[in-house]
C-alpha cells in the first residue's frame, strides 16, 4: 500500500489551485468536473510520479467555507532550505503563520504556513 492523496474542501478552486502552484510550487495535475453531482476536482503536486501522494482539493458548489474542526492536523512538505520557501511563500501572498525555528526540544527546522482556507502546512527542512 502507499498514499495516494489528501483531499481538502476548499471555498474556491481557483484561489487554491493558484496557492498550491504559485506559492507553493506544486503542479496542477488534473480537474475533474462534475457539474452533475455539484463538485469539481483539482488534483496537485510535485510532479506526476505515481509514487508521490497528491492533494485533491474538492470544491463543492455553493459553499464558500467549511468549520475546520479540531481534528485535522496538518499537511507536511520537505524543503531544502526552509528560509528561502518562506521566503518564496511569503512573496506569493501566503501566509507563515510560524517562522523557521527549530521544533521544541529538537534540532529540526519546522515552519508553518497556511492555505486560504485555513489548512496548516508544515514545511520541514530536509537535505535534498
Amino acid at each position: 500500500m502507499r498514499l495516494l492523496h489528501t483531499m481538502l474542501r476548499v471555498g474556491d478552486l481557483q484561489r487554491s489551485i493558484d496557492f498550491y502552484t504559485q506559492a507553493m510550487g506544486m503542479q496542477l495535475l488534473r480537474v475533474t468536473q462534475r457539474p452533475d453531482q455539484h463538485y469539481d476536482l483539482a488534483f496537485v503536486g510535485f510532479g506526476s510520479n505515481p509514487d508521490h501522494a497528491e492533494i485533491e482539493l474538492t470544491y463543492n458548489y455553493g459553499v464558500s467555507s467549511y468549520d475546520l474542526g479540531t481534528a485535522y492536523g496538518h499537511i507536511a512538505l520537505g524543503v531544502p532550505d526552509i528560509k528561502a520557501t518562506c521566503e518564496k511563500i511569503r512573496a506569493a501572498g501566503g501566509r507563515i503563520t510560524r517562522e523557521p525555528g527549530l521544533v521544541k526540544g529538537g534540532s529540526t527546522m519546522i515552519a508553518f504556513v497556511q492555505d486560504p482556507d485555513g489548512y496548516k502546512i508544515e514545511l520541514i527542512e530536509r537535505n535534498a
